[in-house]
């Protein structure tokens, strides 16, 4: 049982010509994430397109999310707990119907669904004590960005929120249904925050005021107010990485960087650092496709 179009990317519906522009590749927060992370499990994902098992964790966060982006649908008085609870059966129902494997994930219907649709009416809840939602009015929800660096570099990706304050300034919202992470993640959760404050930047010529990140794990808010020293800075990592990951590609050397993640991840059978031999590496060239996932 694999992730199957649930992770398949729109972004090929969504994405704007670049045509006659020789563009050198793409990247979003998530892809550049894991080369960060760890180079052969870029490569899995982006190079081989293994599958992945579902995780609970991952759907709860795709249901959650749109329960969330639903919700601002709602007339402003509307947007309460009982209605945000109200809102997850269908949504699930909703997400069944094109992915009905995913029940498998618990072993059929039963006492296991229940349970996890439980979690998320917790992490909904949640939600409700670090904002009221009435009092909101979102310029733009699950809106995808991208730009076009002078390198030729596309940038892309989905955004949760993005409020618009009457004087113009910008906030960019991300809802995470896991935990706050520890001092030493903090900047890797930053850097996909400062990516999509790169984005806006580069497209609306203004720099939003404050990024935050929502924390409906343990009821947390992380916030940052980012500048232009900042994304200056993000654009030459994001370049970087780009650079590594050609050089990956033409050696053919992508190394396993073992970390306290491995404990998630889905391909340690074919891991070196766990006595696996990875796959050989098919004929391809990284091209600007999809990359959302």
């Amino acid at each position: 049982m694999t992730t199957g179009s649930m992770h398949e990317s729109p972004a090929t519906r969504h994405s704007t010509p670049v045509d006659g522009v020789d563009v050198l590749g793409a990247l979003s927060p998530s892809r550049a994430g894991d080369f960060l992370t760890c180079p052969l499990l870029y490569r899995f994902r982006t190079v081989d397109r293994l599958p992945e098992p579902f995780s609970p964790a991952a759907v709860r966060g795709t249901v959650v999310h749109k329960v969330l982006e639903d919700l601002f649908d709602l007339p402003a008085h509307d947007r309460t707990p009982e209605r945000a609870r109200d809102l997850l059966v269908p949504t699930w129902d909703q997400l069944l119907e094109g992915e009905p494997a995913l029940v498998e994930m618990f072993g059929g219907e039963g006492p296991e669904v229940a349970s996890w649709l439980t979690s998320c009416r917790a992490v909904l809840d949640r939600y409700f004590t670090l904002e009221d939602p009435r009092r909101l009015e979102p310029a733009e929800r699950e809106v995808y960005v991208e730009t076009l660096l002078e390198s030729k570099l596309l940038l892309r990706g989905f955004v949760d929120r993005v409020d618009v304050a009457p004087n113009g300034m910008i906030r960019v919202v991300d809802y995470k249904t896991g935990r706050s992470p520890g001092e030493l993640f903090e900047a890797s959760a930053l850097f996909q925050m400062k990516f999509y404050a790169l984005v806006i930047w580069r497209t609306r010529g203004v720099i939003p005021a404050m990024l935050q990140l929502i924390y409906l794990g343990n009821g947390e808010m992380l916030r940052y107010e980012p500048d232009e020293q900042d994304l200056l800075a993000t654009e030459r990592k994001l370049e970087a990485i780009w650079l590594a990951i050609r050089s990956a590609q033409d050696s053919g050397d992508w190394r396993p960087r073992r970390s306290g993640l491995c404990a998630w991840c889905a391909h340690q059978a074919i891991c070196p650092e766990f006595g696996g031999t990875p796959p050989p590496l098919p004929e391809l060239t990284i091209e600007p496709g999809p990359d959302l996932s």
